[in-house]
């Protein structure tokens, strides 16, 4: 490594020495030419990696609202805390429906006493029946009221089951387990069943949902990319997603897409796009906003470049072409994402075209340029011819 700058600082000499010797005053007031690192574009199976703005949704949400009357005693939860399914989360008075249990208790032992003299009269009546001691139409009257007193012990029975549940309702607990979230009444406020009072929402955090939003004239390419051949996917659900957080950092996890709509909204143009992904630490929280690194196959004839080769001006990309007659020239590129240090190109260089990846400092667009390694080259043939 400690020879490479050597070795360049001789093959610069060398070119200034071959430069300044040149026949005629103009080659001799030019400048040598600039000592740069190239590398030539070539078409190459790069990763189809595209970038979509979305947010993050939670699988499961579950609106937590009264299911009777009455008025909020106390809340039974941290708000923000996460909570397993059924766990108690508010109290309601339930005096009034304690003592509504016990009138359909009682309700329920009176029909069972009647049914059981009902019962007892049939019993008395059959062996009668036969030896005509009674009229078949007193017994017919006795079953009739034993049919009777059953049936108002069934109905004592669903009074009883229903204001039970009554009594139950009257402590909320929680539909599912997730994070719960903060309290839309307080205590003493009156709830209602019949307005389906809205109290808090529970939402499951692991695992979640990232929705993103493409244009639907994007997934037509694709679709055609891949009939083609052009484009190598084996499956939409192969289809990779990185998530990029709002600091900018990378959630470590990656996911996949689950999803795919049917449907173009008509507002928009644009189909929705789904990839689940665990809640590692619950980073990820419902609401919020994420880029994903969508990775959909690999395309065949594709163009990369090092990272170090792009020059920004706000969003605009340019890379300095290297000629063939050595002038310098900067073209505007496209770039799409990027893989690891390379950035994918999706226009803007040909195959073939040398492109600066070391030294573009130290040029600009119409100077003369020359590749280290054909400058070496160079320094070694004047070298010999020396010699």
């Amino acid at each position: 490594m400690s020879n490479k700058p050597a070795a360049g600082a001789g093959a610069l000499a060398a070119l200034t020495l071959l430069w300044s010797c040149g026949p005629s005053k103009d080659q001799a007031a030019a400048p040598p030419p600039v000592i740069v690192q190239t590398v030539v574009v070539r078409e190459q199976t790069v990763p189809n990696i595209g970038e979509l703005p979305g947010r993050i949704q939670a699988v499961r949400t579950a609106e937590v609202r009264a299911r009777t009357d009455g008025i909020v005693q106390r809340r039974l939860y941290e708000e923000g805390s996460i909570v397993a399914e059924g766990a108690p989360l508010f109290q309601i008075d339930p005096r009034d429906y304690r003592a509504q249990l016990d009138q359909a208790r009682g309700t329920l032992q009176r029909a069972l006493a009647l049914r059981n003299n009902a019962a007892s009269v049939v019993r008395r009546y059959n062996p009668l029946v036969g030896q005509r001691a009674i009229s078949g139409q007193e017994f017919d009257s006795a079953r009739s009221d034993l049919a009777q007193a059953e049936a108002q012990v069934t109905e004592g029975r669903a009074a009883l089951a229903r204001a039970q549940l009554q009594l139950d309702y009257t402590i909320i607990r929680a539909p599912i387990s997730g994070r719960v979230g903060r309290a839309e009444v307080t205590e003493g406020a009156l709830v209602s069943a019949s307005q389906a009072t809205l109290m808090t929402r529970v939402d499951q955090i692991s695992p979640v949902y990232a929705v993103f939003s493409e244009s639907s004239s994007a997934i037509l390419t694709l679709q055609q990319q891949a009939r083609s051949g052009e484009l190598k996917i084996s499956s939409p659900s192969a289809v990779t997603v990185q998530l990029v957080l709002e600091n900018g950092s990378t959630y470590p996890i990656p996911g996949r897409v689950d999803f795919t709509d049917t449907t173009v909204d008509p507002t928009t143009g644009s189909q929705t796009i789904r990839a689940q992904f665990d809640n590692i630490g619950g980073l990820l929280a419902p609401g919020q906003f994420v880029r994903g690194r969508l990775e959909a196959g690999t395309l065949a004839n594709g163009i990369m470049l090092p990272a170090r080769a792009l020059q920004f001006k706000g969003e605009q990309a340019s890379v300095s072409i290297l000629g063939k007659d050595g002038n310098v020239t900067a073209r505007p590129v496209t770039p799409g994402s990027m893989a690891g240090k390379y950035w994918i190109i999706r226009s803007g260089v040909r195959p073939g075209e040398r492109v600066i990846v070391q030294g573009w400092q130290k040029v600009r667009p119409g100077q003369k340029a020359m590749d280290a390694a054909d400058a070496k080259k160079a320094a070694a043939a004047a070298d010999r011819k020396g010699g």
